[in-house]
């Protein structure tokens, strides 16, 4: 009798700890997709050249932009389980339908402005590793992305899908850090804050793409289409959360790599492949060719996570269905992809004219986005008990502080210079 007690406590103790992870493990979609909407070839170039110019000092900011990223993202979530409707649809009916218009139609323009980069990031990555001609795999992958819309259950496939890019990245950069040894001590003291002269612009570029107000938006629509697949709501924001910390991960690795290896080369980045093309001389092809690896999986992700946010927005704003299964959703999904391999095709680069349009309509959004995301969680109406804490609102109120900031100064960098 007493070994049956034992036998039968054992499996009682080690059942729910098994259905906790499975549960666990199943809440990653919303906020894995995120990250890998947020960490595409532009947002590389960027951290990349961070640590090729300035080494291991500004690693801190990492930390800092991942925080406040968390902080919306977690509220994005809320909202998601919360709200009967789409977020978009919570705007329209606080401050009418313009204003649901106007957000929906900005950030489809914005998403559709910078596929091209994402594009091109997948025909680079492929090309590199076997020498052969870019256009090819823009418009191979392309293909993939728009044939996978006529899927059953596109959400499902989507997540499995960013699941798999994300350890795909993970794994790239892990093994990459292997062969670039770099020094612990060096790593310890980047997370200490300084601001090394000149670095300003280039932090400021980083913290604006990693604390990505839209990504966090955009949440909340992730959120309600994992609900419609599952009954259960209670792992939504843990699973949002570890996909903020992998990108904080993958962001500080790839700025350690470039630390290590660039910056001590005295070598320059002008994009996400200069990493690879020095990791070949000092480590090999191998090398070079796992980190193209990395580079494919956030180029291809971002080209499938942009575009579906992109094609969902764009039809909430003007009442279509907005569950990605929608036929209206899936027609903005493949428009935006058509559109971004047409013009990385034809130009080879994201034209600076549709950066600096892209930049113009996020500066004047982001601001009014983070507000309406503040406001809406902090209504007991719409939240019930998933209302903002006052630790949270007092945490965002900085975050709000700081977008605006950054709106502020990329309207002077822009406009005024």
């Amino acid at each position: 009798m007493p070994n049956q007690e034992i036998i039968s406590n054992s499996t009682s103790y080690h059942k729910p700890r098994t259905q906790y992870f499975k549960h666990w493990f199943a809440s990653l979609g919303p906020g894995v997709i995120t990250a890998a909407l947020v960490f595409g070839p532009s947002k590389m170039t960027i951290t990349s050249k961070l640590g090729a110019d300035y080494g291991f000092s500004l690693l801190w900011i990492v930390v800092l932009a991942i925080f406040f990223m968390a902080i919306f993202t977690h509220m994005g979530a809320r909202i998601g389980i919360a709200a009967q409707e789409s977020l978009l649809g919570v705007i329209r009916k606080k401050w009418g339908k313009i204003s649901a218009i106007i957000i929906g139609l900005g950030l489809f323009l914005v998403a559709t402005s910078f596929q091209a980069g994402n594009a091109i990031g997948v025909g680079i990555s492929i090309a590199e590793i076997n020498n052969s001609s870019i256009p090819i795999w823009i418009i191979l992958f392309n293909i993939i992305g728009i044939v996978l819309l006529f899927f059953r259950g596109f959400y499902k496939i989507l997540e499995r899908l960013m699941i798999l890019l994300i350890a795909l990245m993970l794994f790239s950069f892990i093994v990459t850090l292997f062969f670039v040894k770099p020094s612990v001590e060096d790593i310890i003291t980047g997370f200490v804050p300084s601001l090394p002269a000149g670095s300003i612009g280039l932090v400021i570029a980083f913290f604006a793409s990693c604390f990505s107000i839209v990504g966090a938006f955009y949440q909340s629509y992730l959120v309600q289409e994992r609900k419609k697949n599952t009954l259960a709501t209670d792992g939504h924001r843990n699973g949002s959360m570890t996909g903020i910390i992998m990108l904080g991960l993958m962001s500080a690795m790839v700025m350690i790599c470039a630390a290590a290896v660039l910056h001590a080369e005295k070598l320059p980045v002008n994009n996400a492949s200069d990493m690879a093309r020095a990791l070949e001389p000092l480590f090999g092809r191998y090398a070079s060719s796992l980190f193209l690896m990395g580079l494919f999986g956030a180029s291809f992700s971002s080209l499938i996570g942009n575009a579906t946010l992109g094609g969902t927005l764009i039809a909430d704003a003007f009442g279509f269905d907005y569950q990605l299964d929608a036929k209206a959703v899936r027609f903005f999904i493949a428009l935006v992809m058509l559109f971004g391999s047409a013009i990385a095709i034809v130009f080879g680069k994201l034209p600076l004219e549709l950066i600096v349009f892209a930049q113009s309509v996020t500066i004047f959004l982001v601001p009014f986005i983070g507000i309406a995301m503040f406001v809406i969680s902090n209504d007991t109406h719409i939240m019930g008990t998933l209302v903002n804490t006052k630790p949270t609102n007092f945490f965002a109120s900085i975050g709000l502080i700081v977008l605006i900031m950054l709106a502020i100064s990329n309207a002077n960098e822009l406009f005024l210079k």
